[in-house]
């Protein structure tokens, strides 16, 4: 079995670095280049010591200050863990839902916010709605494995759904039980800084980087049946895409 010293480049001990941003530093690349992967755990401070041949405090300040960046995880009465980061598929249009299933994570919704209400002119722009026209609206915070993964305020034509009661766990699967699941969508991706109201709610601080994805989805007519903002954690998310070339 690799140990965590044949992971990490050397340490210095004349180094121009404190011993222990060294030894930062050697985990976040090893973290950033894969070669500890989400969900590995850390050996104990102790081992990690002896490993390195430094004391246990420089491990201990180091792995802090990893804690701190949300690089590393610490559930209580746990040791310490690589943070697990998803990757979303950018050109794929499934649910929050969906993408955690299929990562054999589970997922679920805290509301905060279910209502019936008439769309609002800049929302008639986007769904092309007449004014007064009626939408609901639905406000989550949505977890993975009870851990705060993001932020979703999403607004649905009234004709898509027979009630605000339609839907349970997923929107998405409410949707495709109506017969109006978007079949295709535009997304715009932005880089960000959460707000801190938004931090509050992702266990976030206020300032971190944020991503926030808005969606308009489709239905096969053309259609327009759902506008959507989701703000992501940062240091949660990674958005991929497959790009091809065009042809000549």
């Amino acid at each position: 079995m690799t140990s965590l010293a044949q992971l990490l480049r050397p340490l210095d001990p004349k180094g121009s670095l404190p011993l222990y941003q060294q030894l930062q530093r050697a985990l976040r690349e090893a973290i950033e280049t894969r070669a500890l992967g989400p969900d590995d755990a850390l050996p104990a401070e102790r081992q990690i010591a002896a490993d390195l041949a430094i004391s246990r405090i420089t491990v201990r300040k180091a792995i802090d200050g990893l804690v701190e960046e949300r690089l590393l995880d610490h559930p209580q009465g746990s040791g310490k863990f690589v943070a697990a980061r998803i990757e979303k598929n950018f050109a794929k249009l499934t649910s929050f839902s969906e993408d955690m299933r299929a990562r054999g994570r589970t997922p679920r919704s805290e509301w905060l916010k279910r209502a019936e209400g008439q769309v609002t002119p800049e929302e008639a722009l986007t769904l092309r709605l007449s004014p007064g026209a009626p939408v609901y609206r639905f406000h989550r915070l949505r977890f993975a494995d009870d851990a705060p993964m993001c932020l979703e305020f999403a607004t649905i034509a009234g004709f898509a759904l027979p009630s605000l009661d339609a839907v349970d766990v997923s929107l998405y699967e409410a949707l495709e039980r109506a017969g109006s699941r978007p079949q295709r969508a535009l997304q715009r991706l932005r880089a960000l800084l959460l707000s801190p109201e938004h931090a509050r709610l992702l266990n976030a601080r206020p300032g971190d980087a944020g991503l926030l994805v808005e969606r308009i989805g489709f239905l096969r007519d053309g259609r327009a049946v759902e506008s959507c903002q989701s703000y992501f954690r940062g240091d949660t998310y990674d958005f991929i895409a497959e790009l091809t070339s065009p042809s000549e």
